[in-house]
């Protein structure tokens, strides 16, 4: 679930952030679950490769004291499952979640012709139907941005609920310095358009939500512009790494 490359007209943040609070409409109450991606799904979207930070975060990050076939990998928004492929073929034992029905059916369809074990489920990663302390690693790439800061606390909660103290958590919302801080929905303009509802993070808000409960390993912010294009097109993001305390 949630948006995977996002490619924006070239401009500066504060020029962004005017257009898009003019242009858009800022959601009061929205859904858990944008609804957009059942619908692109069922339509025949589908991501077959992993993300490069992803392979990164798993071989980084990964228990050395335990065997790769014993560790447990979770991805909340896991679409059609192209992260857990990668971590399945190298012999990961892998949950997905995801509200879609249809990217949920596509995973397992994907990993039944190639003959891979994974677990998939449809699901609200607010409350995830899996068991306490039971993953080692989980991830989140972009699907946490779906939803307001408030679901994406709960979310995160969520995460850290079923990992494994000392567990590590990969985290990648989209930037508050490319458009408005908080959720906007409609969005008219970029490689967003029709992608639903986006909800952009600043550092503080990074931190705010991983405080408590999190220790803080890396926060990285990824600004992309590609010259070839006329506009320029750009794209910001964060990439974080945070472990479970132990208590």
């Amino acid at each position: 679930m949630g948006p995977h490359r996002v490619i924006l007209p070239a401009c500066s943040p504060a020029d962004l952030s005017d257009a898009w609070t003019l242009k858009n409409r800022i959601m009061s109450q929205p859904p858990t679950f944008d609804k957009v991606w059942e619908e692109k799904y069922s339509a025949g979207h589908q991501e077959r490769y992993p993300w490069d930070c992803i392979v990164t975060f798993v071989f980084r990050n990964r228990p050395r004291e335990k065997a790769i076939t014993d560790t447990h990998i979770l991805e909340v928004g896991c679409g059609t499952g192209n992260n857990l492929w990668f971590a399945a073929r190298e012999g990961f034992q892998v949950t997905g979640v995801d509200g879609s029905a249809s990217a949920i059916q596509r995973a397992q369809e994907r990993f039944a012709s190639e003959s891979l074990s994974g677990t998939f489920k449809v699901g609200d990663f607010t409350v995830l139907p899996l068991e306490n302390e039971h993953f080692d690693l989980a991830i989140d790439r972009g699907s946490l941005s779906c939803c307001d800061f408030e679901d994406g606390a709960r979310a995160i909660n969520e995460i850290h609920r079923v990992l494994k103290p000392g567990g590590r958590f990969f985290f990648s919302p989209y930037s508050a310095r490319m458009a408005t801080r908080g959720l906007i929905a409609e969005l008219s303009e970029g490689s967003l358009e029709g992608a639903g509802q986006i909800c952009f993070y600043s550092r503080e808000d990074i931190v705010n939500v991983l405080r408590d409960k999190w220790t803080i390993l890396s926060i990285q912010h990824h600004e992309i512009m590609d010259e070839t294009e006329k506009p320029r097109n750009w794209n910001s993001f964060w990439n974080v790494v945070a472990e479970k305390k132990v208590v």
